[in-house]
């Protein structure tokens, strides 16, 4: 199973796209996107230099067309990824590309809705003197109960020993001065303390802008980092990305989806590398390629042609798929082929290990087909039933 990733913020490096403007329609793309944005990402990308680019307004909509023009040099027709994409997950504002990659919103809806984020996020980073320092090592729970101490947050937790505590500056002042044991510190080169409640003025702005977005359901499994899970509507996808600007990034339950759903390789799109190193130590034995520059390209469709199979979520758009959410056992309800389901209808409870979750058919429809039994254990993104979007099914 082929798995894309898209970075976030902080991946950036000064003139990390400059290679990539020798391709034929690249800079044409790119260029097109900046248009979108009111940015010139070739300049930003090729020229600017760290600091200029550490800004998050600018960072932000970078990351994300840098991401979207990329891929398109290993699926130059987008329709081509989904015979060969299982799943797709992004890193905290990865997370808008990975949406516009599986369909969910446009390349340019992306483009507004990440230039709009990363103005808002910056807004409120004013407001008062935050930051963000990796916590590197150490006794994970200990870990956590530092920051706990400190009111810090653990604003990401990205598995392998790596999480990434945020908060006011006295507080981060507080954790230097009484550290984990065996930990090391490192702080950030970033403007505030992202994906914390010191958001919430951000998360209100991108909200209004939100409400005007037209979405469609995700055409592969898109594993949400609030949670892990994997997403199915396209209205779900919208809201995550606005209220993921002020809660953690769950990068740790991502890698375990991924385990779970069967991965075995994994693209990282520009600018690559931390989420590919990150993977690597976490599911060892997944083939992985940090798509850095062009010359990456060759081994980027080597392994999509290895390891790609069509996603159960792009099937003939005359009958919709209800998948797992994430890995448990699973309790159908009393319907049985041939039922009419009204939009939004329980087909099932998902039992995991924390807790439960009610699975619905979002638009309803007529069953089809059952496609696990009751008490199955299932995968995330395990189709459960089939439905025909008509009133009638014969």
């Amino acid at each position: 199973m082929l798995v894309i990733v898209a970075p976030g913020q902080g991946a950036q490096a000064p003139g990390f796209l400059t290679p990539w403007l020798e391709l034929p329609n690249f800079e044409d793309r790119l260029r097109w996107l900046s248009a979108c944005a009111g940015l010139d990402l070739v300049r930003y990308g090729t020229e600017a230099d760290a600091e200029t680019i550490r800004d998050t307004a600018v960072a932000q909509p970078l990351l994300v067309a840098a991401g979207l023009v990329s891929a398109l040099e290993i699926f130059p027709h987008p329709s081509d990824a989904f015979h060969v994409l299982g799943a797709a997950a992004g890193h905290s504002v990865g997370e808008i590309t990975a949406a516009a990659g599986t369909g969910v919103i446009s390349a340019e809806q992306a483009m507004v809705l990440v230039r709009e984020r990363g103005r808002a996020m910056a807004d409120a980073a004013a407001l008062k003197p935050t930051g963000m320092t990796a916590v590197l090592g150490g006794d994970a729970e200990e870990v956590l109960a530092s920051l706990e101490r400190q009111g810090l947050t653990a604003a990401n937790n990205n598995g392998a020993g790596q999480v990434v505590a945020a908060g006011t500056l006295e507080q981060l002042e507080a954790l230097k001065a009484d550290p984990p044991d065996k930990a090391r510190l490192i702080p950030l080169s970033v403007a505030g303390a992202f994906h914390t409640e010191h958001m919430s003025p951000a998360v209100e702005t991108l909200g209004r802008y939100a409400r005007a977005v037209s979405v469609h359901d995700p055409r592969a499994p898109l594993i949400s980092n609030r949670d892990g899970e994997v997403v199915q509507t396209g209205h779900d996808v919208l809201a995550r990305i606005v209220s993921q600007v002020s809660n953690p990034v769950r990068w740790d339950l991502c890698m375990q989806a991924m385990g779970d759903l069967g991965v075995t390789g994994v693209i990282e799109v520009p600018p690559a590398g931390t989420l590919t190193g990150l993977i690597k130590r976490a599911l060892p034995g997944v083939e992985t390629v940090a798509l850095k520059t062009p010359d990456d390209l060759e081994a980027a469709r080597d392994l999509a042609a290895r390891h790609g199979s069509a996603s159960p979520m792009d099937g003939s758009p005359t009958w919709r798929m209800i998948v797992a959410k994430t890995k448990g056992t699973i309790h159908l309800v009393d319907a049985a082929v041939g039922t009419r389901l009204a939009p939004g209808a329980e087909v099932a409870t998902l039992v995991t290990s924390r807790d439960s979750h009610s699975v619905v058919a979002p638009h309803g429809g007529t069953i089809v087909e059952w496609l696990v039994e009751d008490g199955d254990p299932v995968a995330p993104g395990q189709p459960i039933i089939r439905l025909h979007p008509e009133a009638v099914h014969s």
